[in-house]
């Protein structure tokens, strides 16, 4: 019997390939393993939410709850623990151990684990809709005190990935991604990409951990504190970078040159942050997903870029 749900499951084999295969076939050895190495016993089912992880609820030796998560490591979250344990706690579940050899996690349960944001409605991103703009605000100010320059991390934690290290490529996937949809994108959308990504090189500012999925579905209610991350995918990289996926999704409900500009200036007043850069990350990020592949969330980041190209440079906006 299959430990994930069926959809987390088929996703593992279609991405990693034989890679998925042997983690699906070690898994049930792997948890066992972990439960007798940290004094655990599930108890329930696997939670249902993410797309390559196992999420398990445990109770520890102590009797205390806890969260049992499992993932295929990959660019993305390689680095999960080492931002938890940065964040200490501080508006993110606590991480209270890290096994090196399978990247498995034991974190905090967050109860009752209800998200700022769900995240899909028919496939689309709700951050945009009116009535969700106060919590739009309340993300902003929780990514805010986030960022932070990492200090030393203890033996066997994984070091960040940076931003200026994923932008590298982009200066020939994102113009390519143009080029190959060019009856899409508007005229003169393929030069600004070029030139945004060679300006992103440079970070503005000092350089911390950000994260590249800031949808609002990561950010669940606690306890210990209102909100608190799950599910981290960091970086090291200047503070606007954290807006670029999330002002794309607010975009995403209300595609519209106004709008797409009241997204961008409100986002980068909740983050402290230039209008211009987080319009320049958006604008990239909705590009970026569009190199991915030709599915509707892409067509709709197609919309999205163009509508961001329409806004024009917003470098004398005030901050």
């Amino acid at each position: 019997m299959a430990l994930v749900p069926g959809s987390v499951d088929s996703t593992i084999r279609s991405v990693f390939g034989e890679r998925g295969e042997r983690w699906l076939t070690e898994l049930p050895d792997v948890v066992a393993r972990l439960c007798r190495q940290w004094d655990l016993e599930v108890t329930g089912e696997a939670m249902t939410g993410g797309t390559h992880s196992y999420v398990a609820p445990v109770r520890r030796g102590d009797g205390t709850a806890a969260a049992l998560k499992i993932t295929v490591p990959d660019e993305e979250n390689i680095a999960e623990a080492s931002a938890l344990y940065c964040y200490d706690g501080d508006d993110a579940v606590r991480l209270y151990a890290f096994d090196v050899d399978s990247k498995a996690l034991l974190l905090e349960l967050a109860v009752p684990g209800t998200p700022l944001v769900p995240q899909h409605l028919a496939d689309t991103h709700l951050e945009g809709q009116e009535d969700q703009s106060a919590n739009v605000a309340l993300g902003c100010a929780l990514y805010r005190r986030l960022w932070r320059v990492p200090g030393e991390l203890p033996d066997g934690y994984p070091e960040f990935p940076t931003v200026v290290d994923m932008v590298e490529p982009w200066q020939e996937t994102l113009p390519k991604a143009v080029a190959d949809h060019a009856d899409e994108f508007d005229a003169g959308l393929a030069e600004e990409v070029v030139r945004k990504c060679g300006e992103v090189l440079i970070p503005d500012g000092p350089v911390g951990i950000v994260n590249r999925d800031t949808h609002l579905g990561n950010i669940i209610a606690g306890r210990r504190r209102p909100w608190l991350l799950i599910d981290p995918k960091p970086l090291l990289g200047e503070r606007a970078f954290d807006a670029g996926f999330l002002t794309l999704i607010q975009i995403e409900s209300r595609r519209d040159t106004a709008f797409a500009r009241r997204a961008v200036e409100r986002t980068a007043e909740w983050l402290g942050v230039s209008a211009e850069r987080v319009r320049t990350w958006a604008l990239l990020r909705a590009v970026e997903e569009v190199s991915w592949g030709d599915d509707d969330f892409a067509a709709r980041c197609v919309v999205i870029a163009n509508r961001l190209h329409q806004v024009g440079d917003l470098s004398n906006s005030v901050e």
